[in-house]
């Protein structure tokens, strides 16, 4: 069974942590010090974790900013990629930012070229030019 929800203790932060450190910077060489900003601890950000079958498989979060709701740090483990993980990721962020911030200006996030048709089929469009963060290409994506 695959839950996602909202991070409401250490444990699960800590879990969250450790899924972006083996997908980011294990995985994708993402200086560790990109990855961990002075956002994981503001009280304005939400932090997800995803879990199949008990086991954490994939981590999130959102923050506002001043253009909007940004959805960041989405991570699924390798071994369980293809399996709706992202999905759920995404399904249980967007229904709670709609919660939290129904009158966010627009909600975005910055996709990885391997991610754009997850976020499409949720919803999301492609919007300027791709660019470059931590020399991993990406696109702008807005919830249309």
């Amino acid at each position: 069974m695959t839950t996602a929800s909202k991070v409401s203790d250490l444990r699960d932060l800590d879990a969250a942590f450790t899924i972006r450190e083996k997908v980011f910077v294990q995985g994708q060489g993402v200086p560790a010090d990109d990855e961990y900003d002075q956002h994981d601890r503001q009280a304005t950000t939400r932090h997800y974790l995803v879990r199949v079958d008990g086991q954490p498989a994939g981590a999130a979060r959102w923050r506002p900013t001043d253009k909007g709701v940004k959805l960041e740090r989405f991570a699924v483990l390798d071994e369980f990629r293809n399996q709706g993980v992202g999905t759920a990721l995404v399904q249980a962020v967007l229904a709670d930012v709609r919660a939290e911030a129904p009158d966010a200006a627009q909600v975005y996030l910055h996709a990885q070229l391997r991610a754009i048709p997850l976020y499409e089929r949720t919803g999301f469009q492609k919007v300027g030019e791709m660019f470059e963060e931590c020399d991993i290409q990406h696109y702008k994506m807005v919830l249309g």
